[in-house]
């Protein structure tokens, strides 16, 4: 298991539980307590958690967050596509991301890779390794204690199940950026009628997002590919990559390829 596999997972144990014992978690990941040691010392840095004597427990932020974020299911399989979603992204891309378990784990997995950077100079000015901007209150809270991540919130009306901001001022927003890569998260993938979302102001902003960018991934886990949902975000057409994991029916993955996005399987 690699450092960032190990971080997701430690991660993913303590907002599921709030806290970790140094000692419990290294029986859970199968490693030493030593090596536990130094992950939880160096994510403490990166502000993703407090240390505590002989563990940690999580970061403020994480007691906030909906249930859908502390707990979610297919959580390996959703760690994978992130890692590999996050690989498509280049430094000092400006990335846009919309709310989700997927996409969080997605902002999660570029805030372990660009742990370690430090941020470059034009001039005067400093350049962060990457921007993102988000509508989802909770990864901005999550990547607002990185400083090499520039973090744009969109402002608008918060949802409270999905802590999604939506509606006008959101709009007006996403109106004004350029996006390089927009990331997204969607509730049904459908060859004929393309991606989807349950509720129509956000995939009123998720369409959005696709305007704004020049590149366009989806990323979202196999039961989601072949669901209709009730709002549709736009055609294949505009979809560029779709990552998802290995349990895609092969007559699916097909007919993705066959409109042109390219499929990645983890």
């Amino acid at each position: 298991m690699s450092k960032q596999e190990r971080w997701s997972a430690l991660l993913e144990l303590l907002a599921a539980e709030g806290r970790l014992e140094v000692e419990e978690a290294a029986t859970t990941l199968e490693v030493s307590s030593a090596t536990i040691r130094r992950d939880l010392d160096e994510l403490a840095e990166q502000q993703m958690l407090v240390r505590t004597r002989g563990g940690a427990i999580a970061h403020g932020v994480s007691y906030e967050l909906p249930l859908r974020y502390k707990s979610s299911r297919n959580a390996p399989e959703k760690q994978r596509i992130a890692a590999a979603a996050a690989d498509l992204i280049s430094d000092g891309e400006v990335v846009g991301i919309n709310g989700g378990t997927t996409t969080t784990e997605v902002a999660r997995a570029l805030a372990l890779r660009t742990s370690g950077a430090q941020r470059t100079s034009h001039g005067s000015v400093p350049v962060p390794a990457l921007t993102v901007v988000t509508n989802a209150l909770n990864i901005a809270g999550e990547l607002a204690v990185r400083p090499q991540i520039k973090i744009v919130t969109t402002g608008g009306v918060a949802r409270p199940q999905t802590f999604e901001l939506v509606g006008p001022l959101t709009m007006n927003v996403l109106n004004e950026v350029v996006l390089d890569v927009a990331v997204l998260g969607v509730d049904g993938v459908d060859p004929q009628l393309g991606i989807m979302a349950h509720h129509e102001d956000e995939a009123g902003v998720s369409r959005q997002f696709t305007e704004r960018a020049h590149r366009v991934i989806v990323v979202t886990d196999s039961s989601k590919l072949g669901r209709r949902a009730f709002a549709r975000i736009c055609g294949l057409d505009r979809v560029d990559v779709l990552v998802t994991d290995t349990k895609l029916p092969a007559d699916m993955s097909a007919r993705l390829v066959e409109a042109g996005v390219k499929v990645i399987t983890v």
